[in-house]
């Protein structure tokens, strides 16, 4: 890969038997800070030189990083039961995944496009057309946004405890900072913009099913209901989980395997 684009600064192999660990470091003109990417394979990928695997993308929360997915759910151990590729990349705290309008060195979808996934396509063996993508709050905002941006890359895309629409929270978790506003009123139309609710209509277009699970105690709570209905009027083919549990480690651990089984399920309908 030019290095003009991305440069691969750091790469460590972890092997225990045939499963496979891999961390790489990015830097990236997109971007101002290194982006640490971790992608877990399944225990027979060494194994079958000439298989290709469904790949998957899971975004951490707000003030998390790389590894949080991992110190929820043990990635290994998923990539081993349901034969997905994961891949776990940085969102730096609190890029919110998206291309700031601010800050010309926070371009995050930029990076995500045009640097992680050709990276991962090229470096893996995947299956293109079984890519999935989903997160955790500021994570699950950001798998449903950049699925709404570009919904041909994805096979399917899910939200755990998403901030799906921005507006309510404009002034916490560095929301108000990453799109450069200074008061709800005048930021609006910038608000719209990037919320995933607002924008619903792309994942219409689309036409592809999606999943999105939501605590019953989860502080976003009415957020995830709003965005139920926004998609039972645009008729979206949307599978809406409910359960008990809060915004934390417990819940995301109890609910993600929702979304594995929802995404498994659309690879063998076609088979």
């Amino acid at each position: 890969m030019k290095k003009a684009l991305l440069i691969l600064a750091f790469l460590v192999l972890l092997f225990t038997g045939l499963q496979a660990q891999t961390q790489h470091i990015f830097n990236s003109k997109h971007i101002s800070k290194a982006d640490t990417v971790w992608v877990f394979t399944p225990s027979d990928y060494n194994s079958n030189p000439t298989k290709a695997y469904p790949l998957i993308y899971m975004l951490h929360g707000w003030s998390g990083n790389y590894h949080q997915w991992n110190d929820i759910m043990d990635c290994q151990k998923y990539a081993d039961r349901y034969g997905f590729i994961i891949v776990c990349p940085d969102g730096l705290y609190d890029s919110w995944y998206i291309n700031s309008p601010a800050n010309k060195q926070s371009q995050y979808t930029d990076f995500f496009f045009q640097d992680l996934m050709p990276f991962v396509s090229k470096n893996y063996r995947t299956e293109n057309k079984n890519t999935f993508i989903t997160g955790l709050s500021m994570g699950g905002y950001g798998a449903l946004y950049l699925f709404e941006q570009k919904p041909e890359l994805f096979r399917s895309a899910g939200s755990l405890s998403g901030l799906l629409d921005l507006t309510t929270y404009w002034n916490i978790y560095e929301i108000n900072q990453v799109l450069g506003i200074k008061d709800q009123v005048s930021g609006t139309k910038l608000l719209n913009e990037f919320s995933v609710t607002r924008h619903a209509g792309k994942i219409a277009k689309a036409g592809k099913e999606i999943i999105f699970t939501c605590g019953s105690s989860d502080p976003f709570y009415d957020i995830n209901n709003d965005f139920r209905l926004k998609c039972d009027e645009l008729k979206i083919n949307a599978t809406y989980i409910i359960s008990p549990g809060a915004h934390n480690y417990e819940y995301w651990k109890s609910a993600i395997g929702f979304h594995f089984d929802f995404f498994e399920k659309i690879i063998k309908a076609e088979k």
